[in-house]
């Protein structure tokens, strides 16, 4: 019994925002692969549209839809509402009075751009989510081909964004690593990589925040998000875990989670932590 409570997901992306398919056939990949829990997370509204981020106007229907699933569901799996939102500057992330506003379980707190110059427009956005050349190209034009300075933009403002607070999940903590590990020079052992990101362990840790372990390119890329050599490192913080695998098609949604519940038994990990009957519980590990 304990094994399974470690079957659930909280963090994908459905037609709401860029996921591939109706969030009720997520629901359904779920019951098959016999989930305890499943929790929905769509892009949250920025203040400029993007193909992959949900629109604002849409904001009601997914609320409705989610919590459909969830009298429709009740009884077989416990669903859950959920919003990934962005942290973009003091003005707009989870801190807001329109996010807190809104009815969801549980908010993911995460970096996918990083504000370059106002107004807070797409173009004046770095994505650091997006595809390799076009980061490569914008280390250069805006971070003077230099992989460490953007570094350090990421995590001065995941530091603003942990600050702020507003959500319960902090998202992919070290993304920065997805495209910043194929440019010259990224090293993740040197002092101007491993510094800032100790830091911010150590403030996820005072703030109480739970740490996704994310999964999504794991299998495919060998990727963790944070890296598998920061697992250790984040127990000795006694930072809660839970694994998430940040699906886009329902055929993901326990994307590989059972290699990763055994990396972080390895990494001396006893506990998931994650919302059980509505109320969050640590989960022993076994």
């Amino acid at each position: 019994m304990e094994e399974c409570m470690q079957s659930s997901n909280f963090h994908s992306h459905c037609t709401f925002c860029d996921g591939h398919s109706q969030p009720e056939a997520y629901v359904e990949a779920a019951l098959s692969r016999h989930f305890r829990a499943y929790g929905f997370s769509s892009h949250s509204p920025l203040p400029f549209e993007t193909c992959w981020n949900m629109s604002a106007c849409n904001m009601e229907g997914y609320i409705r839809e989610i919590s459909r699933l969830k009298e429709k569901y009740s009884g077989r799996i416990e669903i859950y509402l959920g919003l990934e939102i962005d942290y973009l500057d003091e003005t707009y992330n989870a801190s807001i009075p329109y996010f807190r506003s809104l009815p969801l379980d549980f908010r993911i707190g995460s970096l996918h751009f990083l504000p370059w110059q106002q107004p807070l427009t797409e173009e004046n956005m770095t994505c650091i989510d997006g595809p390799f050349a076009r980061f490569v190209e914008t280390v250069g034009e805006r971070y003077g081909n230099d992989v460490r300075r953007i570094t350090k933009h990421f995590f001065d403002t995941s530091m603003q964004m942990a600050e702020a607070g507003g959500f319960d999940i902090v998202g992919h903590a070290d993304k920065i690593c997805m495209n910043g590990s194929g440019c010259s020079g990224f090293d993740r052992a040197a002092d101007w990589y491993r510094k800032p990101f100790e830091d911010y362990l150590g403030l996820i840790a005072e703030k109480g925040y739970v740490m996704e372990v994310n999964t999504k390119n794991f299998l495919r890329k060998g990727q963790l998000y944070p890296s598998q050599d920061a697992l250790k490192r984040i127990r000795e913080h006694r930072i809660p875990v839970m694994v998430n695998s940040d699906c886009h098609t329902p055929a993901l949604v326990n994307d590989g989670r059972n290699e990763v519940l055994a990396l972080l038994r390895e990494a001396g990990f006893r506990t998931t932590r994650e919302p059980v009957c509505g109320a969050w519980q640590d989960i022993p590990l076994t």
